[in-house]
């Protein structure tokens, strides 16, 4: 979590400046919102969601466990509801999701050369191929 923003001191954020010191779109913060119960902006009398710093704390822990810890919606609100938020106390908790390794473009491409010519193999056989 060192690399994102330290909000500025002030005691409503709007979703735009929340988005910032996150760092990400304000979709990304609605969608939250319905998974992390704990996250409820209040509304301005427009309609706006009004972030407290509070709020932006916990969005800060769920994007630290979301994408730095490697946990999956679930396991960010089971470690939220548990209380465990800490860089530290989720990385000793459970082990993160394993990521799927990154894969170079040209394998991708050779790839999908081979499935090609197996799917036209196939084909001339007779098979049916989906």
């Amino acid at each position: 979590m060192a690399n994102e923003k330290r909000p500025p001191v002030k005691l409503y954020y709007r979703i735009g400046e929340v988005s910032e010191i996150v760092g990400v779109e304000p979709h990304v913060l609605r969608y939250w919102e319905t998974e992390f119960r704990t996250i409820r902006p209040q509304k301005s009398r427009k309609g706006q969601r009004i972030y407290s710093r509070r709020d932006v704390d916990k969005l800060l822990r769920v994007k630290d466990l979301l994408y730095n810890q490697g946990y999956t919606i679930a396991g960010a609100r089971k470690r939220l509801r548990d209380g465990s938020t800490s860089v530290e106390s989720t990385a000793e908790a459970t082990p993160p999701a394993v990521a799927a390794p990154a894969v170079e473009p040209e394998v991708v491409e050779l790839l999908k050369s081979v499935r090609g010519e197996v799917v036209g193999l196939l084909r001339e056989l007779g098979e049916d191929v989906r």
